[in-house]
């Protein structure tokens, strides 16, 4: 155990500890192979056997006799929750150096762990799951080619598989110089293999469209909009909006909410299309608080709906405002968020950040808030990817075509901004490589228009503080970018990119 203290300090200390365990954790690995140590050599499959390993701690609980009761857990599930949420993060991004079915294990251990388990650890146990489960017909596609148990093929990392050290030990290789036999060869290969192949690609291909097609039910709002509906249920839903205009005290909302709901889980309807006529955000700040309070889904796994809730409620309050969020609107539109965070990537983060007119300080400080206490920093840094570097689909939005001519698909740097990715960075999100190359372009873009702005000086400051390992590469263009700065951090700046 003494061995792992490093590494494990890492997760409980490193404002990037995903990025330095792996690097621990390849050194570590080089040091043990050219070892010859009678320790226990730090591998990929030791440190998940160290993480599963059964533990019997003693809780005590004063209220029955004998005074001790036993539990027997997983070491992983010793730790403290933030330095357990780290670990998983870090399996998830390096999930290849791993063995997926004992990562897939632990993942679904852990989830099986119902009562008690911190939401962050849950989050990120559910995304490692995400990350290395696989459909059961690649095994079997796998078996096709003559090779031992697909459920074989994924062995330690940097080592041989096995399948192919018995091969080598074969009598009469078809090709000498390759370790495989000749009834590798054999009908089988080229007959019942392709007609496998053709089943797989074709069950490949059918996810892919359905992929494709959620994401074109949840995104694509024009189609369903154009779809009249009936008489009567139009008449309800105009009825409803007379309601939402005018003030409802917090009772009477919740049976208007109730009401909503009902009526956008008929059956007969599309909810973007009941939404549409009662335009609930034009209620007031109390009222749109208690609907988004009780029009939540139930099911946090849930994406259609919480989208259509937050861009119909929500986001277009919150595209429009030129003062600080009302905080009933904004704790009601945080716990929601909360909830259901990949809604409020798709359904209010972009849409925010992508306004036309550019944001401004008081939504700045939603999305910050948004950002902080709604999504984890690994979250942060994959939405920070698609904003910065991802093109139209990747940035994909919902919104109410009444709302369009407030959103643009390109960023507008402004001020505020500057202010928000100065923000992100100050809350520990660790920027990938290829993000922080775009916001140096833009920078050394931006450089003169925001020469006099402390805000963007601020914010240049803190990337190469915050991202100086990543801009070695860039030290000229961001001296260059500073040169053109005038406030009072541009010595700041101009001595920390000295020292890169």
């Amino acid at each position: 155990m003494k061995q792992w203290v490093p590494l494990f300090d890492i997760f409980m200390n490193s404002p990037t500890p995903e990025t330095e365990a792996s690097l621990w954790l390849q050194q570590s690995f080089n040091a043990t192979t050219s070892s010859s140590s009678t320790v226990t050599p730090i591998t990929t499959s030791s440190f998940l056997s160290l993480l599963t390993k059964p533990c019997n701690p003693i809780v005590k609980d004063s209220s029955f006799s004998p005074p001790t009761t036993s539990k027997r857990v997983m070491l992983i599930e010793t730790l403290p929750c933030m330095v357990q949420s780290r670990i998983l993060s870090f399996l998830a991004l390096e999930n290849k150096r791993f063995n997926a079915k004992e990562l897939s294990k632990l993942a679904r251990n852990l989830l099986s762990e119902n009562h008690g388990l911190d939401f962050w650890v849950k989050k990120a146990a559910r995304n490692l799951l995400d990350r290395v489960s696989e459909p059961n017909h690649v095994n079997e596609w796998i078996s096709g080619f003559g090779l031992d148990s697909g459920e074989e093929l994924v062995e330690e990392f940097e080592s041989m598989p096995d399948w192919l050290k018995d091969m080598t030990a074969a009598n009469d290789p078809h090709h000498y110089w390759l370790p495989l036999s000749a009834a590798d060869f054999g009908p089988k290969f080229y007959g019942d293999s392709l007609e496998n192949d053709q089943s797989l690609f074709s069950q490949v291909e059918e996810n892919r469209d359905d992929g494709m097609k959620e994401v074109a039910v949840e995104m694509e709002v024009d189609r369903v909009l154009n779809v009249p509906l009936e008489p009567e249920i139009e008449t309800m839903a105009i009825t409803l909006r007379d309601r939402v205009i005018n003030f409802e005290s917090s009772f009477k909302a919740v049976a208007l909410a109730n009401e909503i709901r009902q009526l956008c889980l008929d059956k007969r309807v599309d909810s973007f299309q009941v939404l549409r006529l009662v335009e609930p955000w034009k209620a007031e700040d109390e009222t749109a608080s208690v609907l988004i309070s009780h029009l939540s889904s139930g099911d946090e796994d849930e994406l259609s709906w919480p989208i259509q809730v937050l861009c119909s409620i929500v986001l277009p309050k919150f595209l429009v405002l030129e003062e600080p969020a009302s905080r009933l609107l904004l704790t009601s539109a945080i716990e929601y968020c909360k909830l259901h965070q990949r809604a409020a990537v798709h359904g209010l983060l972009f849409p925010l950040v992508l306004r036309k007119e550019g944001i401004n300080n008081p939504i700045c400080d939603v999305i910050t808030r948004i950002v902080k206490e709604c999504l984890h920093p690994a979250h942060v840094s994959a939405f920070c990817q698609t904003l910065l570097c991802g093109g139209e689909e990747e940035r994909r939005f919902v919104l109410l075509p009444c709302h369009e001519f407030l959103v643009s698909n390109e960023l507008v740097w402004t001020d505020s901004l500057f202010n928000l990715l100065h923000n992100i960075l100050n809350h520990n999100v660790h920027l990938t490589q290829d993000s922080v190359d775009r916001l140096v372009y833009h920078v050394r873009q931006m450089a003169e228009t925001f020469s006099k702005s402390l805000k963007f000086g601020n914010f240049l400051l803190c990337l190469v503080t915050r991202c100086s390992s990543q801009l070695k590469s860039h030290k000229d263009l961001l001296t260059e970018a500073a040169e053109y700065t005038d406030t009072l951090v541009t010595r700041s700046i101009l001595l920390r990119l000295t020292s890169l």
